[in-house]
């Protein structure tokens, strides 16, 4: 039994390394900055950095790392997605005022996911009983997701998002570490099996 559980930690470490995730924390952008293109395989609309300290009230808007975080400046944001493979998971931290729904879409651009967020308002002071900043939503999506939306007010200026996480799956060939591991796992097994059948 000690032995199946050790095969299957590994399995799910083999799991782990044959996906690729894109983490952005917006720390490279200055207050105010406009977010777009600026990161590779994203198009962000309607989202701009703000920065504690400066334009970002930090005491009920908390970043979830670093200073900067991105809001809904004049609507909802939408993120498009141009990797050379599918996105199949997104995700990111949301501090809010007004209740958040993230919504999926796949390139046909039917949804094919959402989720809403737990509380209607999680500031860090003001919000919601039991609520806490920096919640953490995500969607995801085997078939690949195109791009996704995120509302609160539809008039925008209601959360804030901090390390957004893109995740995509791995080439069709394993990477060297994850293959050898699947071999190693292999050989365990065998030799397991063999032990088993040569005990009297």
């Amino acid at each position: 039994m000690r032995q199946m559980r050790l095969v299957l930690g590994l399995l799910l470490a083999a799991l782990v390394l044959s996906a690729d995730a894109i983490v952005i924390d917006f720390e490279s952008l200055s207050d105010s900055t406009p977010v777009t293109n600026q990161f590779p395989g994203l198009v962000f609309n309607d989202a701009t950095v703000i920065t504690a300290g400066v334009s970002l009230n930090e005491f009920e808007f908390p970043p979830h790392s670093g200073t900067n975080v991105v809001f809904d400046d004049s609507g909802p944001i939408s993120i498009v997605f141009s990797f050379a493979q599918p996105v199949v998971s997104f995700g990111g931290f949301f501090t809010y005022q007004s209740p958040l729904t993230l919504e999926a879409f796949d390139n046909t651009s039917s949804q094919v996911g959402a989720v809403t967020s737990r509380f209607s308002s999680n500031l860090a002071l003001s919000g919601d009983a039991g609520s806490t900043p920096n919640e953490f939503l995500q969607v995801a999506f085997a078939g690949g997701l195109s791009r996704v939306t995120i509302t609160g007010d539809p008039a925008g200026s209601s959360f804030v998002l901090d390390d957004v996480t893109a995740e995509t799956p791995a080439s069709a060939v394993p990477e060297p570490s994850a293959f050898v591991l699947v071999l190693t796992i292999g050989a365990v097994l065998f030799c397991g099996r063999v032990r088993i059948l040569r005990q009297p």
